[in-house]
């Protein structure tokens, strides 16, 4: 590969207190945090609109918040604000109101007591207004380049902007772009997996559909459900099979994830899978972009031909960004262990309690995925210091890459526990900056109870 020497003096655009990088789940709620917390914030997001997967990704609906017993509501903060907002518009329905076994949990009952189903336009003006509110300064249309590094600190964080180059000095980094990649620039030390690294998916939705007569067909088959070789058969595997002797189904799916939206004739598509994908490096994600639709309009021609109720339904919209499980995982100065999870460890530390399953796709080959859930009211708590990176002492992580084993990571990288995530950095970059300390030496009871205050189920 041929190397070209590129140098150029830049303008700083901005001096902030804090930056964060990214604006999906976590980050946002990282930037509402600190602002909120007295710290002069700057957002910056590669896309026209904050919330990331679950907007450009229409990844949908929020996973569980409450225990696993669906008892008790454990993410709390910044995401039950989102979610009252949400429902106060018409944009979601409460996860109070939303059983397992049904239309908007895929008719699976472990793991998904209480979801949120939500509308990902709502969510982008509630994210813009909380922003707003919060005295953010948001800079959408820019894109993380490079960490300028002075010692073991970040002094210059390098984007680009539709007027080009430019670099952001501020005191405090957070890196929410979900693939840790400030603190890869940063030369944080990390994991990736070559091998076995969760499958990407590219979602979509479907309206003009017959619910009453998908759910008929669902219901009249819910005792054929079974799981064989870690693969589920569960909603439409009989329509799949059917497909697939007729030639018209070639994917290494046997059943349909299908959740429904917060209006009756809107379907949310979670079948799609795409081995391989290699979301920090873009030829591969090129690749598996293209794939993806290919796959998106396979599946929506299935739903029309064989799906009852779906026979004159319409293809909204796929998402315009491929949905990444997987990519680095940073080395903190503690690291979440799937032994914690299955032990239902909570540490005094904790700054997020949850009961998210572990769910791991594609572990033994296309169709598969391993799934465990917690015994009926056991829930966990993840370590302040699964955000705070080593070898760089002014970032914060935060999203799915904080430190974690792979397998535990499957089960906090759904969006209410990075919410949760971002709100915990955030508050914990503006007391770093008030209190004149690195990150890892944040008086982590002094950020519980801020929390706490924050309205966190701590």
């Amino acid at each position: 590969m041929q190397n070209v020497s590129y140098q150029r003096n830049l303008p700083v655009s901005h001096t902030c207190d804090v930056l964060v990088v990214g604006g999906g789940p976590a980050g946002f709620c990282a930037a509402v945090a600190a602002a909120r917390a007295g710290a002069d914030t700057v957002l910056v997001e590669q896309h026209g609109y904050g919330g990331g997967m679950a907007t450009a990704g229409l990844v949908a609906p929020f996973m569980t918040c409450y225990d696993s017993a669906g008892d008790t509501m454990l993410i709390r903060g910044l995401f039950e604000e989102v979610v009252d907002r949400l429902c106060k518009v018409g944009g979601a329905i409460h996860p109070s109101k939303v059983e397992t076994a049904s239309a908007f949990t895929s008719y699976l009952i472990a793991g998904h007591v209480h979801v949120t189903p939500f509308k990902a336009e709502s969510l982008k003006l509630v994210i813009d207004e909380m922003l707003r509110e919060a005295g953010v300064k948001v800079l959408y249309h820019t894109a993380f380049v490079d960490a300028e590094m002075d010692g073991d600190r970040i002094a210059k964080v390098i984007v680009y902007k539709k007027e080009g180059l430019c670099a952001i000095d501020a005191k405090m980094v957070i890196d929410c772009s979900g693939d840790a990649d400030v603190a890869e620039k940063a030369k944080v030390p990390y994991l990736k997996r070559q091998e076995k690294m969760q499958p990407a998916s590219l979602f979509f939705r479907i309206g003009n559909v017959d619910s009453q007569k998908i759910e008929e067909d669902i219901a009249a088959n819910k005792d054929n459900f079974y799981r064989k070789n870690n693969t589920n058969y569960r909603s439409l595997h009989w329509w799949v099979s059917k497909a697939r002797e007729a030639g018209d189904w070639t994917l290494n799916r046997v059943s349909i994830g299908l959740f429904r939206g917060v209006e009756e004739d809107e379907w949310s598509i979670n079948t799609s899978r795409i081995m391989g994908v290699d979301g920090t490096d873009s030829e591969s994600l090129t690749e598996g972009e293209i794939v993806g639709r290919q796959q998106v309009d396979e599946i929506f021609r299935f739903f029309v031909k064989y799906v009852p109720g779906c026979e004159n339904a319409r293809l909204l919209q796929s998402g315009s960004t491929l949905g990444i499980r997987e990519t680095r995982h940073i080395e903190g100065i503690k690291t979440l262990k799937l032994d914690d999870l299955l032990n239902y460890r909570v540490p005094e530390d904790s700054i997020l309690l949850a009961a998210n399953s572990v769910d791991v796709h594609g572990k033994y080959g296309p169709t598969s995925n391993e799934y465990i859930t917690l015994p009926a009211g056991k829930y966990y708590g993840i370590p302040y210091g699964c955000l705070v990176p080593k070898g760089c002492s002014n970032l914060l992580v935060a999203g799915r890459s904080i430190s974690a084993e792979p397998d535990a990571a499957g089960a906090i990288r759904v969006m209410p526990p990075c919410m949760a995530f971002g709100q915990a950095a955030g508050i914990a970059a503006a007391m770093a900056i008030r209190e004149s300390v690195e990150p890892k030496d944040v008086d982590v009871q002094k950020l519980r109870a801020e929390l706490i205050r924050n309205n966190a189920c701590l």
